[in-house]
């Protein structure tokens, strides 16, 4: 969808939707065609627009105005969610993210590679370079309906996601984050075992955090969305703490002896973390036992890279030719 929409130079704001939708709900005996609805906005300036070329052709295809022949209504589903422009906002973002989670271009911009997590704001970022110009004029659409905003440091040159629409996000986008998070034939493969443990384990260990804190904090599990941060879990050492101090790496194993395999990623990120970065070791034929509570080693890369209670073995080389 978001290429063909790709032409389209403006795509409304929440003032033009709440406006439009008014317009239909309240004259539903007039028969309206697109051309009739264009006119409606004629030479006319909504928060600083005056071109609205692909603002009904969006609608349509979200399901927010339906097509009929010639004919456009109103999607009777909306007619009480009326009340205000914020409650048009909403509904325009769920039916958007319904729209779109089988979109391919829409995963190409929400997808890992691009996501990070803000520890300061709690919260998901998407890149900038995530939209390029290709998709500008979605980025703009996604602006104005506050679904994503610049983020405050300029120099990061990202949006940071409305925590607003994070249940949204989760019920509709997340679940395909997860299937392309690799590629489909790692998917094939690993995703019934690997991945299905690391999740289980990764579950356990964000209730576990919960429970430990008492229910007082917000427990992030950031690897839901992004692969590549280096931990799993953002939490707390302390109910009483402000800002998110625990960065837990969860690892499942099977056995009498716990082991894990830690990529180069993780090892930076657990070096440049120190004190703040924890390994949870989850026995995965334990975990559902009650009361059971994982291996936690604070700061592997002292506490167990300089262990000798820990054995390490290199896994695999990477071999480069030397040019002269």
């Amino acid at each position: 969808m978001l290429k063909e929409l790709r032409k389209y130079s403006n795509f409304g704001t929440p003032n033009f939707y709440f406006e439009l939708l008014i317009t239909l709900n309240n004259k539903k005996e007039i028969t309206w065609k697109k051309s009739d609805l264009e006119k409606l906005f004629y030479n006319r300036i909504i928060d600083g627009r005056s071109v609205y070329d692909g603002c009904i052709e969006l609608a349509i295809k979200i399901n927010i105005l339906m097509l009929d022949g010639n004919k456009v209504s109103i999607n009777d589903e909306l007619s009480d969610f009326l009340n205000s422009v914020n409650q048009v906002s909403d509904k325009f973002i769920e039916y958007l993210f319904h729209k779109l989670k089988n979109d391919e271009d829409f995963h190409k911009i929400f997808c890992s590679e691009y996501l990070s997590y803000d520890i300061i704001y709690k919260s998901l970022q998407i890149s900038n370079s995530a939209f390029g110009l290709k998709f500008s004029n979605f980025k703009q659409l996604l602006i104005d309906f506050g679904a994503i905003k610049a983020h405050p440091t300029v120099e990061i040159n990202s949006y940071i996601i409305n925590s607003r629409y994070k249940k949204l996000f989760d019920k509709t986008v997340l679940p395909e984050i997860k299937k392309r998070k690799i590629g489909v034939e790692e998917f094939k493969k690993a995703m019934e075992l690997q991945q299905i443990y690391g999740e289980e384990a990764e579950k356990f260990v964000v209730e576990f955090e919960n429970k430990r804190l008492n229910y007082i904090k917000n427990i992030d599990w950031v690897a839901q969305y992004i692969v590549n941060e280096g931990y799993d879990v953002a939490s707390y050492n302390n109910s009483s703490d402000g800002l998110q101090n625990r960065f837990i790496e969860v690892k499942s194993y099977d056995g009498d002896i716990p082991y894990f395999f830690w990529s180069r990623n993780e090892y930076k990120v657990a070096k440049r973390k120190k004190e703040q970065y924890w390994v949870y070791l989850v026995n995965r034929k334990q975990m559902n036992i009650e009361n059971y509570q994982p291996i936690m080693e604070q700061n592997p890369y002292e506490n167990i890279l300089k262990n000798d209670s820990w054995n390490k073995e290199v896994d695999k080389y990477m071999i480069k030719l030397n040019v002269k």
